[in-house]
């Protein structure tokens, strides 16, 4: 998606939507549909944007991440490989509209940041007080970098210290 919004944000004004499972309910034939255990949440727009991490600070580019609740519609397949349960995904179905996140600019971002983090912390900091992985919170702070909105400030062996940006 790199290559075409490099072609087209100089010309055009861009809202790029995102939409994001937090609620993910099951529904196969014959069976009450119940609910997944796997939950999304605004965390998971920076696996995205790992690949464009600088675009966001385009003037013509707006992200809109919408958060929602979903049904996954599944049907028996014996083509699916058996850790599956031998379903497969036919269509999924927009249940609900669970919130709304808008970015402007790459400063937008430090919305997602907790609060309480140390002057100088790692990753780790990051993840434990945002209750992330801590594959997210480095991918998170591999986007912000370039933004200029978290500032290296050594390394060691727990990881990369980071400042916030002034």
């Amino acid at each position: 998606m790199g290559k075409k919004l490099d072609h087209l944000l100089p010309s055009n004004q861009i809202l790029l939507v995102y939409p994001i499972a937090v609620e993910s309910y099951l529904q196969k034939p014959g069976v009450k549909p119940r609910k997944s255990p796997k939950h999304g949440s605004v965390y998971d727009l920076f696996a995205e944007l790992v690949s464009i991490p600088t675009l966001l600070d385009h003037p013509n580019l707006s992200l809109e991440v919408v958060l929602v609740a979903v049904t996954k519609v599944q049907v028996a397949d014996a083509k699916v490989r058996r850790g599956r349960g031998g379903f497969r995904t036919e269509d999924r179905l927009l249940r609900e509209i669970l919130g709304r996140h808008r970015f402007n600019d790459g400063r937008d971002l430090l919305e997602l940041v907790p609060d309480g983090l140390p002057p100088v912390f790692t990753t780790a900091d990051l993840a434990s007080r945002a209750g992330i992985g801590r594959g997210v919170a480095q991918q998170m702070a591999y986007c912000l970098r370039p933004l200029g909105l978290f500032i290296e400030q050594g390394r060691t062996k727990a990881g990369i210290k980071y400042s916030l940006a002034p």
